[in-house]
């Protein structure tokens, strides 16, 4: 048997204990025989070899080396489990099979990136169950005007619909974290997401331009992003939004209706 791998601060591990949480994100995932399921981040294997219980295939990726080892001698009986060694942001996602469910307990320092790669490879996952920091949770179901709403909020909101499940405190872990986490289940597409090609990569550049001088009005926020203010401004008034608001007011519609408005004017040259 492997020596049980130590946390490792650099990583940002903090490994799940209860079994009860594991318990919990089973329900939630709603996982069927034939599923295949992604893990990031499987550490010790206490949702991994779960899973490998209840579903066709897991792959598993895993940036600790000696994690690795210590899960390929643990699960060596596993013939469902496929393990990699690697970055989840570097991984292949275009291997994964149409229908992917993704299952994670993402490191706090890399989770918002993490969280936006899997939403891009979104066409080939079905659903995502996601354990992050309390505070990443909150800030993607956040409400215009709040606090947390920002970036994440109008991005993961307009591509899946999220919902959080369930609060994990910290004492579940080992070694203690200092903040809780929360799962978040993101699932489906936003019932107002348009489908037209294209209409995807011009809504992430109006939204990054919005957000992008977070304190200015929409107006100088995307002026400063090299935008060509007379035609945003014609964009504004023809959806009846107020070049003085901030980013952090507009509703996903709000930043639907501009895009379409900015591709019917060919403002599609932003940066």
């Amino acid at each position: 048997m492997p020596v049980l791998p130590r946390p490792r601060k650099r990583l940002g591990q903090h490994f799940l204990i209860d079994p009860n949480i594991v318990r919990k994100i089973l329900k939630v995932a709603a996982l069927n025989p034939e599923d295949v399921v992604f893990e990031i981040g499987p550490g010790r294997g206490a949702l991994t070899h779960a899973l490998c219980e209840r579903v066709a295939r897991v792959i598993a990726v895993e940036i600790d080396r000696l994690l690795v080892e210590y899960l390929a001698h643990t699960c060596a009986q596993r013939d469902v489990l496929e393990l990699h060694h690697g970055d989840a942001l570097a991984f292949p996602y275009d291997t994964l099979p149409t229908g992917t469910v993704v299952i994670a307990n993402l490191p706090y320092y890399v989770s918002t990136p993490l969280v936006f790669r899997l939403l891009e490879e979104r066409e080939r996952i079905d659903r995502m169950v996601l354990m992050l920091q309390r505070e990443v949770a909150e800030r993607m179901i956040a409400s215009p005007g709040s606090r947390d709403y920002g970036l994440l909020s109008v991005v993961t909101q307009y591509l899946t619909k999220p919902r959080k499940t369930f609060v994990v405190p910290a004492s579940c872990f080992r070694p203690i974290p200092q903040v809780d986490s929360a799962v978040v289940c993101l699932t489906g597409r936003s019932a107002r997401k348009p489908t037209d090609p294209g209409f995807d990569d011009v809504f992430m550049k109006v939204v990054r331009g919005a957000f992008a001088h977070r304190r200015k009005t929409l107006i100088n926020s995307c002026r400063e992003e090299g935008w060509e203010e007379p035609v945003l401004r014609r964009a504004l008034e023809e959806t009846n939004i107020d070049p003085r608001r901030r980013a952090e007011t507009l509703a996903v519609k709000e930043f639907i209706a501009l895009t379409h408005s900015v591709r019917s004017l060919g403002l599609l040259n932003v940066h």
